[in-house]
C-alpha cells in the first residue's frame, strides 16, 4: 500500500493514494468521478472534505469527511458564505442569494465547528458546495443535535467516518414547501440524512473497522415543527439509508463486515 503524508493547515493526514483522499477512506459512495460530463455525481476533492455535485440539482449529493481531534480547534465561525469558484466552467454558481427571504437556512453538511482548527479551514465549510436548503427547525434542532454528538464522541477520543446528504424532493420551511429556490436554481430536499461509522481507536481506518465498529444513522425530515425532537427518534440502520439514496456507504470496508454494521438500528 502506497502513503503519501500531506500536510495542510497544521493538521497532518495520511491519504492513501489508492483513495485520493483521507475523506474517502471508507468509500466513495456513489463512485463520483471528476470528470465534468458527469453532471450529476460530479466528485470534488478539497483538503477538508470530499463531495459528489449535482449540476441538474445545484446542491451536493453527498459531503463525505473524516472527523478527529486534530480536525477540532477554537478557530471563529467565518460566516462567508460564498460561491464554489472550483465548479467546472459554465456551471451555474449558487450564491448565498439564492436562499435569501426562500424561508430555508443555508444549512452545512458538514459543520463548521467540525473545522476548527484553523480559519482557513473553517472558511471552507462555508462554500456553497458544502450548503443545502434547510427546514430552519430540521437545521437549528435535531440536526446540529447530532452534529454536537458527534463532536462529543471525538472529544472522547473518537474518530469518526461521516456522511451526510438530503434526498428527494420538496421540503416545508418557514414560507411553506416549495421543491425549489431561485426560479428552479437550487433543489430542496424532502429529508437529510448522515451515517456515520465511530472507530474506538483514531489512526487505524479501515483496519480499525470490524463487525462490533458502531455505525450511526439518521433521516430527518426536512420541515418545521421538529425543532424540540431529539436527534435519537429519527435513528435508522444504514442499510435503509442506502436504500432511501441509491448509494453504497462504506463500500471500502469488507461486505462481511458492512453487512453486520449496516443493518443493525443503532441504540446507544
Amino acid at each position: 500500500m502506497v502513503i503519501a503524508l500531506t500536510i495542510f493547515f497544521g493538521v497532518v493526514a495520511l491519504a492513501d493514494l489508492n483513495y485520493g483522499s483521507v475523506h474517502l477512506i471508507m468509500g466513495n459512495p456513489s463512485q463520483a468521478t471528476a470528470t465534468s460530463t458527469n453532471s450529476s455525481n460530479y466528485l470534488m476533492l478539497k483538503p477538508e472534505y470530499a463531495l459528489s455535485y449535482n449540476r441538474e440539482r445545484n446542491i451536493p449529493n453527498w459531503v463525505s469527511w473524516q472527523l478527529n481531534a486534530a480536525w477540532l480547534g477554537d478557530a471563529p465561525r467565518q460566516d462567508n458564505f460564498r460561491p464554489d469558484l472550483t465548479l467546472p466552467s459554465g456551471w451555474y454558481r449558487v450564491t448565498p442569494a439564492n436562499y435569501t427571504n426562500s424561508g430555508f437556512d443555508r444549512g452545512h453538511l458538514m459543520s463548521s465547528e467540525d473545522r476548527g482548527v484553523s480559519v482557513a479551514a473553517n472558511s471552507a465549510t462555508f462554500l456553497m458546495t458544502n450548503i443545502i436548503p434547510q427546514a430552519p427547525d430540521n437545521n437549528r434542532g435535531p440536526w446540529v443535535q447530532f452534529e454536537t454528538y458527534c463532536r462529543e464522541l471525538v472529544k472522547d477520543g473518537k474518530e469518526l467516518y461521516i456522511i451526510a446528504g438530503g434526498a428527494g424532493f420538496g421540503g416545508t420551511g418557514e414560507k411553506g414547501l416549495l421543491e425549489t429556490l431561485t426560479n428552479s436554481k437550487v433543489t430542496v430536499p424532502a429529508s437529510t440524512w448522515k451515517v456515520v461509522l465511530v472507530l474506538d481507536k483514531p489512526g487505524l481506518r479501515l483496519q480499525g473497522v470490524t463487525e462490533k465498529t458502531r455505525a450511526i444513522a439518521v433521516v430527518i425530515p426536512n420541515k418545521q415543527g421538529i425543532r424540540h425532537q431529539e436527534w435519537r427518534s429519527f435513528r435508522a440502520s444504514v442499510d435503509s439509508v442506502e436504500a432511501l439514496t441509491g448509494y453504497d456507504f462504506f463500500s471500502n470496508v469488507p461486505q462481511p463486515v458492512q453487512s453486520v454494521i449496516e443493518a443493525g438500528l443503532d441504540n446507544l
